[in-house]
C-alpha cells in the first residue's frame, strides 16, 4: 500500500525532524512550508512553498497534490514578541484558518487521507494562565480557556467523522531540534549567546531567573511518535503527552552545555536575551565572517526564539513558575517506549549547529 505523507510546517523544529523520520521509513514526503526544510537524509521529498494563511494560494497548490495518505500538521502562526499573542483571538483564528486551508483541498471526494496527526502542547492544560494538575494527564477535562488548540481539535474531529479518517493529537513539552529562525527553539539562542560571551571574554553565565524543574522532548523522538501513530491502532482518536522521560534543571545542564560550546561556565548573570542578543547583532556578524560560518544574521537565527528562551529561563522571576509536569504513561502503555536523556539531547543539537556551520567550533 502506498504511503505518502504531507508535513505542514516542514521547516520548523518539529517539521524538519518529521520529514527525516518518514524518509528513513521509506515514505514519500510532501514538505509544505514557506522555506525549504534543511534535510540531512536522502529520500523522495517534494517541497511545496505555501503560506497557509493565504486560502487561495493554499487551495491552488494543494489541489495539485495527489496520493496523500497521511498528514502531519506541525504548522504554527505566532505573533511578534510571542508570549502576548498566546491569548489574542486573531492569533487563534489564524491558526484555525491555516489548518482548514491545509486540509480542505486534500479532503475532496474520493480522497485517500487515512490519518492526520495534530500538534498541541502543555498550553492545553492552561500552564500559561494558571497552575496545572501534577502530573497533567490526557484524561483530564478540557481546560476552560480560549486556545487555538480547541478550535483546531473540534474542527478536525468533525472532519474526521464526516470524511472518514483517523487522527492523533500530541502534546509535547519543550521541544529541541535542528531548525533556526523559528518561534520556539532555545538551542540556537543558547549557542549564539555562548559564542558572543566567548567573543567578549566572558564566561557562560546562566542569564535566567529562579531555579525550577521541567521536562523536554527531542524533536527526533517526537517525530518517531508521528511515524508510530500512522501504524498503531492504539493511537487512533487519542491524545498523547510526549516527553523524553526524565526531568531537568537549567543550572544542572549548564556545565555540559558550556563544555559542548567551548566556553567556561560562570556565575548567574541575569540578562534579557530578547534585547541583549539583537543589541549584539554587529558582533555576531563579525564573528560569523571571522569563523567562516553560514551568513545567517542575528534576526535570521533567532526568529522569535529569544523571547521564548527568556520565558523558558524564567528571566526576571524571583519565585518559581507553576510546575509543568505531564504524564507520558498513556503513550508508553499504548506501545511507544522510546526515551532520551535530556542532557545528551542538548549537547547533540548544539553540536549539530556547530557541525552545520551555524555556530563556531570551540
Amino acid at each position: 500500500m502506498s504511503k505518502k505523507v504531507l508535513i505542514a510546517g516542514a521547516s520548523g523544529v518539529v517539521g524538519v525532524a518529521a520529514v527525516e523520520a518518514f524518509l528513513r521509513e521509506g515514505w514519500s514526503v510532501v514538505a509544505l512550508s514557506r522555506r525549504a526544510p534543511e534535510v540531512q537524509c536522502a529520500g523522495e521529498v517534494q517541497h511545496l512553498p505555501v503560506d497557509l494563511r493565504d486560502a487561495e494560494a493554499s487551495a491552488a497548490a494543494l489541489g495539485q497534490v495527489t496520493g496523500v495518505t497521511h498528514v502531519v500538521y506541525a504548522a504554527l502562526f505566532e505573533k511578534p514578541g510571542l508570549i502576548g499573542g498566546w491569548q489574542e483571538r486573531d492569533q487563534m483564528d489564524t491558526n484555525l484558518a491555516m489548518l482548514r486551508n491545509c486540509l480542505t483541498p486534500l479532503l475532496v471526494p474520493g480522497h485517500g487521507v487515512r490519518h492526520v496527526s495534530l500538534l498541541q502542547g502543555t498550553k492545553a492544560y492552561g500552564i500559561h494562565l494558571h497552575p496545572m494538575p501534577i502530573p497533567a494527564r490526557e484524561r483530564n477535562p478540557r481546560d476552560n480557556h480560549a486556545n487555538f488548540y480547541w478550535l483546531q481539535e473540534d474542527w478536525l474531529k468533525a472532519q474526521a467523522v464526516a470524511q472518514g479518517f483517523e487522527f492523533t493529537i500530541l502534546r509535547p513539552q519543550l521541544i529541541i531540534g535542528a531548525a533556526y529562525g523559528v518561534a520556539m527553539n532555545v538551542a540556537p539562542v543558547i549557542g549564539a549567546y555562548a559564542a558572543l560571551c566567548r567573543e567578549l571574554g566572558e564566561p557562560l553565565s546562566f542569564p535566567g531567573g529562579v531555579s525550577y524543574v521541567w521536562e523536554a522532548v527531542d524533536a527526533r523522538l517526537l517525530a518517531n511518535v508521528f511515524v508510530w501513530a500512522t501504524r498503531s491502532p492504539q493511537a487512533n482518536g487519542q491524545h498523547f503527552n510526549v516527553t523524553n522521560g526524565d526531568v531537568f534543571e537549567w543550572r544542572n545542564l549548564w556545565p555540559a552545555i558550556a563544555d559542548t560550546l567551548g566556553v567556561k561556565p560562570g556565575p548567574d548573570k541575569p540578562r534579557e536575551l530578547a534585547t541583549w542578543l539583537p543589541a549584539h547583532a554587529a558582533q555576531w556578524d563579525a564573528l560569523v565572517a571571522r569563523h567562516g560560518l553560514r551568513p545567517v544574521s542575528m534576526d535570521e537565527l533567532l526568529g522569535e526564539s529569544h523571547h521564548y528562551t527568556d520565558f523558558c529561563f524564567a528571566y526576571g522571576a524571583t519565585t518559581p513558575p507553576p510546575a509543568a509536569f505531564v504524564s507520558a504513561i498513556k503513550l508508553r502503555q499504548a506501545g511507544f517506549t522510546e526515551v532520551c536523556d535530556t542532557e545528551d539531547m542538548f549537547c547533540y543539537w548544539l553540536q549539530n549547529f556547530i557541525d552545520r556551520g551555524i555556530l563556531p567550533r570551540p
